[in-house]
């Protein structure tokens, strides 16, 4: 192909429409081939560091921060102010919005994606489903008519058959999405997925999706240019989720055979190329025990776990999205693809897994990644976590020859990682790969849900070695007691009494140093006996047991933050704290915001009889709901928030007075 032909559309100055992790993503490769770039950014990220990495940063925020990045005229006005002249929408936001791309398009920018036609045919799932219909693809079985009326919906759902699934018709990322039981839990799930596919796109409408059990998630890249060419470059396993949402993905799946490999493969291209499309897509499909495949939907974006086709396949896929948007020819042959090796990449969330996922936000106090392993991520120590954005704040990748060198290097490299400060599901995720069904390379969407206890089961002997050392900790590490020294000692030694709050309970235990200089814990009637071999400024080296071992460790007031067998270990001091603060609030008859947040849904009126456990408010934190419910039986007294509020975590957002005890 000469020159002359080619649809050239040169820029060279790149505005990067989204947040955190996914801009410098962007701004790595931008920056390799010579783009300048700009960030935009809210009010709740001003100091951000994608803000602060950017040749040129321009404020959108507005009062509701979550929207800032949603705001089009603003987008398309910031890149006018900054001398940009081309926009790359990110992983999602905007990515996937028709309307965008098109306003870009209009006001002379290149848009790095698909065209505003491709995104309406394909990245809206009913009209995405139609296409494949047509083109005789299998898709799941489901509803997706203009009628969005409650009536209509339910008589859909009962004539597809329970277990359904309602999609938000638009964007991705698990958000609208609900998995139905039967015919009484569906009017208030198809409530709840409006409402945060309202909140997340912009769009309530939703369709209806046969449930199919215990399949895989398999999704296809594919990539297509200007002249009408499209590969792909092979498949993701993205089974393991919560919410519905991804936590681990691999490539390839160990679940799909070469032949396999091909079928769907040439399934996603056939696809691409009947639209003209071009950039980069993901085709998603469930692939179910018997190996029969069935559409789902398209992603016309680039993906959050784009990093494990990277690794396998050698290529930069921003670096091709960025040739194909300026009018280059893709210049590769499905032949020219090839695999080595293996990758997963994991989500660090900072969301407490063992509460049910809630989403946390606050400020990370130290922030230390393994060098050893690909990591994507936008935080530094001191950074704060805002609550209006998505839960994830990194993405630990590895490669490996094989499946299980991946696995095994992953594994260490998430005992290594330290994020103090806010908790996240670095424990959880290390579990799901050491977890025998993940490592057999069986795990199915279903692998949280019936594994999930196992998961999170508290390990009692390291429980007790967590205390102690917590304890131990917090003795060295007094500022008013005596500095340690290693070895025996003439001074008194008189037992001290300590209160600490770890893996959500509360522990009282006394620590004593002995003359032979070793320390002892005991609580609950147990004692364990440390050696301290060194203690530095943030490192400890002990013996326990017969067995030396090392942690590191930040003292932040009354926190205490330990790193310890690869979990990172939250501690709070309460030894000087009055009763009142260890007092159970479970039954003064108080809902309590579980974490910051957006009231979406009050549940119930002042004056009406509730039993407990019943919804009585939803909260909206990190693009997910999460239903706040009675903790005890009685008559709402008072509602003290509004919708649309936002609040803070402990904030009381109702009260019940509690029924009287009968006689």
């Amino acid at each position: 192909m000469n020159g002359g032909s080619m649809k050239r559309r040169p820029f060279r100055n790149i505005l990067i429409a989204n947040r955190g992790e996914i801009a410098l993503r962007i701004m790595r490769t931008a920056r390799r081939l010579g783009y300048g770039v700009v960030a935009v950014y809210s009010d709740a990220d001003r100091d951000a560091l994608h803000v602060r990495c950017a040749d040129q940063a321009i404020r959108i925020g507005e009062p509701l921060p979550a929207q800032s990045y949603l705001r089009v005229e603003a987008i398309i006005a910031a890149a006018k102010a900054a001398g940009a002249d081309a926009v790359h929408p990110g992983y999602g936001f905007l990515a996937e919005n028709e309307d965008f791309a098109r306003a870009c398009r209009d006001a002379g920018l290149v848009f790095i994606g698909p065209s505003p036609e491709a995104i309406k045919a394909m990245g809206n799932k009913a009209g995405a489903k139609t296409i494949m219909q047509a083109a005789g693809v299998p898709c799941v079985p489901g509803y997706q008519g203009a009628d969005q009326s409650d009536a209509a919906m339910l008589a859909e759902a009962k004539n597809i058959g329970f277990p359904v699934m309602i999609k938000a018709v638009a964007g991705g990322g698990g958000r609208g999405m609900r998995l139905v039981a039967d015919a009484v839990a569906f009017p208030d799930s198809l409530r709840s997925a409006r409402s945060e596919a309202q909140g997340a796109f912009g769009d309530p409408t939703v369709i209806l999706e046969r449930a199919i059990v215990d399949p895989r998630h398999i999704e296809i890249q594919v990539f297509g240019d200007a002249y009408g060419h499209a590969i792909h470059l092979g498949e993701r396993d993205c089974s393991v989720q919560r919410r519905h949402q991804k936590l681990i993905e691999e490539a390839p799946s160990p679940a799909v055979s070469p032949e396999l490999r091909a079928r769907m493969g040439a399934v996603a291209v056939a696809a691409v190329k009947s639209i003209g499309y071009e950039g980069a897509g993901t085709l998603e499909f469930l692939l179910d025990a018997s190996g029969e495949f069935f559409f789902m939907e398209m992603n016309t974006r680039l993906q959050v776990e784009h990093p494990v086709t990277e690794a396998i396949t050698g290529l930069d896929l921003v670096e091709l999205q960025l040739r194909v948007a300026s009018g280059e020819p893709l210049g590769l042959r499905q032949q020219d693809i090839q695999f080595s090796g293996h990758a997963i990449e994991v989500r660090l969330c900072s969301e407490d897994a063992g509460q049910d996922f809630m989403p946390q936000s606050g400020r990370m106090a130290l922030w230390q990644m393994p060098d050893e392993l690909r990591v994507e991520h936008a935080l530094q120590s001191g950074s704060e976590i805002p609550p209006f954005y998505d839960s994830m704040i990194a993405k630990l990748i590895s490669h490996g020859a094989t499946r299980d060198e991946a696995r095994r290097k992953l594994i260490h490299g998430l005992e290594q990682a330290c994020a103090f400060g806010v908790t996240t599901n670095q424990a959880f995720l290390a579990a799901c790969l050491r977890h025998s069904v993940f490592a057999a390379g069986e795990a199915t969407t279903a692998f949280i849900g019936k594994h999930r206890d196992q998961l999170l089961a508290p390990d009692s002997a390291a429980e007790a070695a967590d205390i102690a050392l917590a304890g131990l900790l917090l003795y060295v590490t007094d500022p008013d007691a005596r500095p340690w020294r290693k070895g025996r000692t003439l001074a008194a030694t008189f037992p001290i009494a300590a209160r600490i709050e770890l893996h959500h309970g509360i522990h009282d235990l006394e620590i004593v140093r002995e003359r032979d200089g070793d320390y002892v814990a005991n609580f609950d009637g147990r004692e364990r006996r440390f050696e301290i071999e060194e203690l530095g400024r943030d490192t400890i080296r002990f013996r326990i047991d017969g067995l030396t071992e090392s942690a590191r460790f930040l003292r932040d007031g009354d926190r205490l933050y330990i790193q310890h067998r690869g979990s990172a270990l939250p501690v709070r001091d309460l030894t000087r704290s009055a009763p009142a603060a260890t007092a159970s609030t479970e039954s003064d008859g108080k809902v309590r915001a579980a974490m910051n947040g957006r009231v979406v849904a009050v549940l119930v009126r002042q004056g009406e009889r509730v039993e407990a456990g019943q919804p009585v408010m939803t909260l909206e934190a990190m693009k997910m709901e999460h239903v706040h419910a009675a903790p005890v039986a009685g008559t709402i007294s008072a509602i003290d928030v509004v919708e649309g509020e936002q609040v803070t975590t402990g904030k009381i957002v109702a009260e019940i007075e509690v029924d009287a005890p009968k006689t």
